[in-house]
């Protein structure tokens, strides 16, 4: 059983992560803060959300991806939900505990804009900026990042291992 600080009341739910890349194999992370609590600092995030009820992981990662991104793919574009994970952390006054999967996207376009019109009240405060990293600079980098273990789980992912991530409390 996993032991949760008892901060802040507990919001369960599943969610769909993705690893996006553009035509170079870059990997899209937004530079994310929660304004509530800015003793988290800022750290950069894989893409995604919640799965609405009803929703397959396909159609979560398809609908997350537009909101967030604005780009919009086919399903062809998306890699099957081969790392899973659960994690916790605290976000707007509620501490998460999510049931997670990670995805890949690839995308045709070198280092494409990406356009926030359909972001969330809160996802447009949270995302102060985004890049496209190559992937050994997250492996090295020193950055935070969530998943908290992005840069050790980032290669065996990409090169299609099947992950299943111990319990992460990220915050």
């Amino acid at each position: 059983m996993i032991e949760l600080p008892g901060d802040l009341p507990v919001v369960e739910r599943t969610a769909v992560r993705l690893v996006v890349r553009d035509a170079r194999g870059h990997i899209l992370l937004f530079h994310t803060r929660d304004p509530e609590h800015p003793r988290l600092g800022t750290w950069w995030e894989l893409p995604g959300g919640g799965v609405d009820p009803g929703e397959t992981y396909t159609e979560t990662a398809l609908r997350e991806l537009r909101e967030e991104t604005g780009f919009v793919v086919t399903v062809d574009r998306l890699g099957p939900p081969s790392w899973r994970r659960r994690a916790s952390f605290v976000h707007r006054q509620r501490r998460h505990l999510q049931d997670e999967v990670v995805m890949t996207v690839r995308l045709d376009a070198v280092a494409p804009d990406v356009d926030g019109a359909d972001r969330l009240d809160y996802e447009v405060e949270d995302y102060f900026g985004f890049r496209w990293w190559p992937v050994g600079e997250v492996v090295a980098g020193r950055d935070r990042f969530y998943p908290g273990r992005l840069p050790e789980l980032l290669t065996p992912f990409l090169t299609g291992d099947r992950i299943d991530e111990p319990f992460e409390l990220w915050s």
